[in-house]
């Protein structure tokens, strides 16, 4: 189970109007074909997009990229524009979704509340949130059939305590939606959300310590036996584990980061580090760091190895400490 996003670059309209908006749910109509993925909850906001998704095969990597890619490519055709409409790697965090439910409905939850958080509907507007209807929340407070084939309510309605044929469950779920937005309008800020916010832009999963170990298990163990998307797969997850240490012993976010230069010493001492002690691609890199074309982070990498001075060598070591 995964909670993937992505946003435009630069902060740009991923959908320029309901046209995109359909384009793009027929790509994920196509991709959940092709995979066999399995969408538990989506909303599509104008600068970026959340799904809950389920991978039955391990075919996460290679699924995004088609997806992705042919998105840009049929929305460049449609509005006549070139180059790239998302802004780096897209984010998919692996969630709990065990005997522990409590994480896979906060992120449920988390995608079904988008549109009040920003404003657009909701209680506090002039609209209902269902009246978002480029969002999975609709099909669930309807007692009818879903739009798309593809969603499935079952599974976020269990863990919510709800059952999907149970008389009323459209109400109920309603009911739940609302008590959420209304103490959150009343009270403080709704930290749950907060913290999955939080955990989108720094985290690299959703859930408890023991899915936390039981994830950094499956990247420890020797990975000569996986291929294609599963070799990158596992080799991204083990550089997205490095990045968050390196990050947090920096005392650095990763937007700060991204907005460094390729010439500042911290940028050049990560993409080092990565490039060095990972193998993940130079493009990942590139794209994953905020640095454009993928020769920018040789050219950081390489004077990063040239620097010389007391300075330099500490940080080398600070950073060695990571990979041990």
């Amino acid at each position: 189970m995964y909670h993937a996003m992505s946003r435009g670059n630069d902060g740009r309209d991923i959908f320029l109007g309901d046209d995109g908006r359909r384009l793009f749910l027929a790509t994920v109509k196509e991709v959940c074909e092709q995979t066999g993925w399995i969408i538990h909850a989506y909303v599509l906001m104008a600068n970026h997009y959340h799904l809950l998704l389920e991978t039955p095969e391990p075919n996460l990597v290679a699924g995004m990229k088609w997806f992705l890619g042919t998105y840009t490519q049929r929305f460049n055709a449609m509005t006549r524009s070139r180059g790239h409409l998302f802004q780096g790697r897209y984010k998919a965090l692996p969630v709990e979704a065990g005997k522990d439910a409590s994480y896979l409905r906060e992120v449920g939850q988390y995608i079904h509340l988008n549109p009040f958080r920003a404003g657009l509907a909701g209680v506090g507007t002039p609209f209902a949130l269902e009246s978002f209807v480029w969002s999975s929340y609709p099909d669930y407070v309807s007692a009818g059939p879903v739009r798309q084939a593809w969603l499935r309510r079952d599974r976020l309605l269990r863990a919510c305590g709800l059952e999907e044929r149970a008389p009323g469950v459209a109400s109920q779920y309603r009911r739940l939606i609302a008590a959420r937005m209304q103490e959150n309008r009343e009270t403080a800020p709704d930290a749950v959300y907060d913290e999955i916010g939080n955990q989108l832009k720094r985290g690299w999963f959703i859930g408890g310590e023991s899915f936390r170990k039981q994830l950094a298990g499956m990247i420890d163990r020797p990975s000569d036996n996986l291929r294609g998307p599963q070799r990158r797969a596992h080799d991204e997850a083990e550089a997205e584990r490095l990045l968050e240490n390196i990050l947090a012993a920096l005392e650095l976010s990763e937007d700060q980061l991204i907005r460094m230069t390729g010439t500042q010493l911290e940028k050049q001492a990560v993409c080092w580090l990565l490039k060095k002690h990972t193998t993940v691609s130079v493009a990942w890199l590139a794209a994953r760091l905020g640095m454009g074309h993928r020769t920018n982070v040789s050219r950081a990498v390489g004077a990063f190895e040239r620097a010389s001075g007391q300075d330099t060598e500490c940080l080398k070591k600070f950073m060695l400490q990571f990979t041990g």
